[in-house]
């Protein structure tokens, strides 16, 4: 769900900004800034590369909409240039995306992945419960990931995420997504075995 001002389509802003009108622009900036830069962080560790790929990616909308025709698949648009602008980037400096802030881990944490102290965490996911988090999301495959990212940072439906991924079948998809989270519930649920010094 976009956070798009009332009474106004995403359409009807689009077609306006497409035409020059500043304060349109405005609202799709502040419609969906916070999830672009939600996703993006939640993959790249650095904060500051998040919101230069946040800042590229809005950029490169703005130079596109004049030809772009709305036709109800904005959102996947904008996440898939997001993701290839990070893709890119991440190519370019040669190192792997694997950290996961912690909204995007309270996010995954509601979605049932709590781990064995889950009775005694709160909302919020503890220290523990991230680390595990994080290892157990290494160990699930780059396509995986970027599901659990697309559903779970970034907040688009199954059908936007099957757009994304090529325009695979949505039950692919869903059937990914819940093998996916199984794993993650697994690796959440297998006990540590701590290393001894001897």
């Amino acid at each position: 769900m976009s956070d798009a001002p009332e009474n106004t389509s995403i359409q009807d802003l689009l077609q306006q900004a497409a035409a020059g009108d500043e304060v349109a622009w405005e609202g799709i900036v502040k419609a969906y800034y916070r999830r672009v830069y939600a996703l993006i962080r939640a993959q790249a560790q650095n904060p500051d590369l998040a919101e230069e790929i946040t800042q590229s990616t809005f950029h490169t909308i703005v130079v596109k909409l004049a030809d772009y025709t709305e036709i109800g698949r904005f959102e996947p648009w904008l996440f898939r240039i997001a993701m290839n602008r990070l893709r890119d980037e991440l190519r370019r400096r040669k190192r792997q995306a694997t950290a996961v802030e912690d909204d995007a881990l309270a996010g995954l944490v509601d979605a049932g992945l709590r781990g064995p102290r889950a009775a005694d965490a709160g909302d919020r996911p503890d220290d523990e419960q991230k680390v595990r988090l994080r290892d157990a999301l290494r160990q699930l495959s780059e396509v995986d990931q970027r599901i659990v990212y697309l559903r779970h940072c970034a907040g688009l439906s199954f059908k936007q995420i099957a757009e994304l991924q090529d325009n695979q079948p949505i039950g692919t998809v869903l059937a990914r997504h819940h093998r996916a989270l199984k794993k993650l519930r697994d690796l959440m649920e297998t006990p540590t075995t701590p290393v001894s010094d001897g």
